[in-house]
C-alpha cells in the first residue's frame, strides 16, 4: 500500500484551503441572508449568487488542499471532464439547497431538505473529485469513514442553512463562516482518511492533468472570483438601507412638491 502524504506543502494547502472554506461560506450566508429580505428576480439573484459562492468554496478547499496531497511510489493526474463535473455538481446541488431554503413555506422542513440536499452535494462533489484522481494503483475506501464524511457534510449543510435563516448579524455570519468553514475541512479530511491506495508499479504515462497545470489555475480563478464577489456584497447596499435612502428622499420631494411655483418675471 502506498504511502498518502496529506501535506506535501507543509500547513500551506491545509491553511489555505481552510480560508477558502469560509470565505465561501461567510459569502454564501451574507447573500442568503440577503435574498431572505428581498423579492422576486433579486431574491433569485441572490440566491443563485450564494449556490455559487458556497459550491465553488468547497470545490476550492477541497483541491487546493489536493495540492498537497501525494501517494508514494506514483505520480498523480487529473481527469479534467470528472474535475469539472465535480464543480458544477456542487453549485447544482447546493443551489437546489439554498432554493429549498429560500423560497420554501415551512422552514422547518425546508432546513431539513436543503440541509440533505447541500450536504449530499458537498459529498458528491468530494468524491466525484476523487474519481477524478488518475494513477498507477487502485484507490479504495473505508465504508465507515465514508459514511461519517457524509454525515458530517449534511450537518455542516444544515447548521449553514439555520444560520442563514437566524443570524443576521455581520459578526455572527463571521464566526458561523468560521465554524462552516472547519466543518467543510473536516468533512475532506475525514473522507481522505478513508482512502487506501494499492500502488502498482508502473513506466506508463498517467492521463490527465497535472494538479499544477489543472486545478491549480482554476483553483486562482475561483478564489478571485470568490474575493470579487465578496468586494460587490459588501458594496451592495441592503434592503434597510435602500428605504432608508427612499425614505429621506420623500421629504425633500413633499417640500418640492408643495412649494408655491415661482412668480413670472414681468
Amino acid at each position: 500500500m502506498g504511502h498518502l502524504d496529506h501535506a506535501a506543502f507543509g500547513w500551506l494547502t491545509s491553511v489555505l484551503s481552510y480560508a477558502m472554506a469560509c470565505i465561501g461560506a461567510a459569502l454564501g450566508l451574507r447573500c442568503t441572508v440577503r435574498a431572505l429580505g428581498a423579492h422576486g428576480r433579486s431574491r433569485r439573484n441572490w440566491l443563485l449568487t450564494a449556490a455559487s459562492a458556497i459550491g465553488t468554496g468547497i470545490w476550492t478547499m477541497h483541491f487546493v488542499a489536493m495540492l498537497g496531497y501525494g501517494v508514494d511510489g506514483t505520480d498523480i493526474r487529473y481527469n479534467v471532464p470528472l474535475t469539472v463535473l465535480s464543480l458544477l455538481v456542487a453549485i447544482t446541488v447546493v443551489g437546489a439547497g439554498v432554493f429549498a431554503v429560500g423560497y420554501g413555506l415551512d422552514r422547518g422542513r425546508s432546513l431539513v431538505l436543503g440541509g440533505l440536499t447541500t450536504g449530499l452535494g458537498v459529498a458528491s462533489m468530494h468524491y466525484l473529485g476523487m474519481a477524478a484522481l488518475r494513477l498507477h494503483g487502485e484507490v479504495r475506501y473505508d465504508p465507515l469513514l465514508v459514511g461519517v464524511s457524509v454525515g458530517i457534510a449534511v450537518v455542516a449543510a444544515t447548521v449553514a442553512l439555520w444560520a442563514a435563516l437566524n443570524i443576521s448579524s455581520p459578526i455572527a455570519v463571521a464566526v458561523a463562516s468560521l465554524v462552516m468553514g472547519g466543518a467543510a475541512s473536516s468533512m475532506h479530511y475525514t473522507g481522505m482518511a478513508a482512502v487506501h491506495v494499492h500502488v502498482t508499479p508502473s513506466g506508463e504515462a498517467l492521463p490527465g492533468a497535472t494538479a499544477m497545470q489543472f486545478v491549480f489555475p482554476l483553483a486562482v480563478g475561483l478564489g478571485s472570483y470568490l474575493f470579487l464577489t465578496s468586494a460587490f456584497v459588501a458594496l451592495s447596499p441592503t434592503v434597510g438601507e435602500r428605504e432608508a435612502s427612499a425614505s429621506a428622499q420623500r421629504p425633500v420631494e413633499s417640500d418640492r412638491s408643495s412649494a408655491p411655483p415661482a412668480s413670472a418675471v414681468p
